[in-house]
């Protein structure tokens, strides 16, 4: 038995399944796309079996690119599940036979409540693809079980075409990533393109501040409570004219024998690099990649520092 010549030739099957699946976006498919698009409710999908779980996966990929969906198990449907549908939704059911008992038996119901139905079938003269207002063909040569019974190609193929629709739609509504991120605030996406400066700067107290007129020292006491690395430095109005940071100290002590006692504008950067604090931490991560630097200051209109974020703060909150 030679197992990598096995997986091979299951890969192939699967992968000319989908390949075939390309002279199969006919007109049908456009109507499908427009049924779903002109959709006033929810995109239920249903299916039993392996077709269920694959069910289960497009509707989920359909709900996170701006096409409201759910999963309903066919045969729960007939316990009482049916309730799930409301005037407005459209039923997409998946079934590479046809036939399942299920799927056939909520037919009627579907009908009952005008709800358009939309078909992923492997056999397009089934009961399901007679009683559906479109019908998408997703069938097969053959499985990749060398038995030929267990679903494998047909349920790569289903999946495609499910990942086919939604792509469509996704393109059609305009989805952008801001709105994938929306529907995933917790992926490192998301945090990207909606997690800001003001959820996760330091403001008040824990902000290092001295004024132009101190010395090193003591900007190196604010420095060492504060923990940030840097102090900014501000004039008497308590607008920002410099930072000092542990790489001004040590380039201070290599140029000055007196540091300590010398005023610490002698050894401040005079243009720190600030943000504003409803701007994205993410353009604060590019900000500090590109000059090298590790905190940020944010100021207000009048240019006094009135916040700090750090690059273990987006660390932190998953930025990277």
């Amino acid at each position: 038995m030679d197992v990598r010549e096995i997986a091979r030739r299951a890969l192939k099957i699967e992968a000319d399944a989908i390949y075939k699946l390309l002279n199969k976006i006919d007109d049908n498919f456009v109507k499908a796309v427009d049924i779903i698009f002109n959709c006033k409710g929810r995109l239920v999908v249903t299916g039993m079996g392996k077709s269920g779980l694959i069910g289960k996966k497009i509707a989920s990929t359909f709900a996170s690119t701006g096409t409201p969906s759910l999963f309903m198990h066919p045969a729960e449907g007939v316990h009482g599940d049916l309730g799930m549908l409301v005037k407005g939704d459209v039923v997409l059911a998946i079934s590479n036979s046809g036939e399942t008992e299920e799927i056939v038996s909520i037919l009627p119901i579907i009908k009952r409540l005008d709800i358009l139905l939309i078909s992923i079938v492997g056999k397009l003269d089934s009961t399901l693809a007679k009683k559906s207002d479109c019908v998408l063909d997703a069938s097969v040569e053959k499985e990749a079980c060398p038995l030929n019974l267990a679903p494998t190609a047909s349920t790569t193929a289903a999946l495609a075409m499910g990942d086919a629709l939604a792509v469509a739609l996704l393109e059609k509504r305009g989805f952008k990533e801001e709105d994938f991120a929306m529907f995933h605030p917790s992926g490192s996406l998301g945090k990207k393109l909606l997690l800001k400066v003001s959820d996760i700067y330091h403001i008040g107290n824990r902000v290092p501040v001295v004024n132009k007129n101190v010395t090193v020292t003591d900007a190196i006491l604010e420095m060492s409570s504060k923990g940030f690395g840097c102090t900014a430095i501000v004039d008497d109005d308590g607008r920002l004219v410099g930072i000092v940071t542990d790489g001004d100290l040590r380039r201070g002590l290599e140029k000055f024998n007196n540091l300590f006692t010398r005023n610490i504008m002698d050894i401040a950067s005079k243009n720190p690099k600030t943000i504003e604090e409803d701007a994205l931490a993410a353009k604060a991560l590019q900000i500090m990649e590109k000059h090298s630097i590790t905190s940020l200051l944010v100021v207000d209109d009048k240019e006094r520092p009135y916040g700090i974020i750090h690059l273990h703060d987006i660390l932190k909150a998953g930025v990277i």
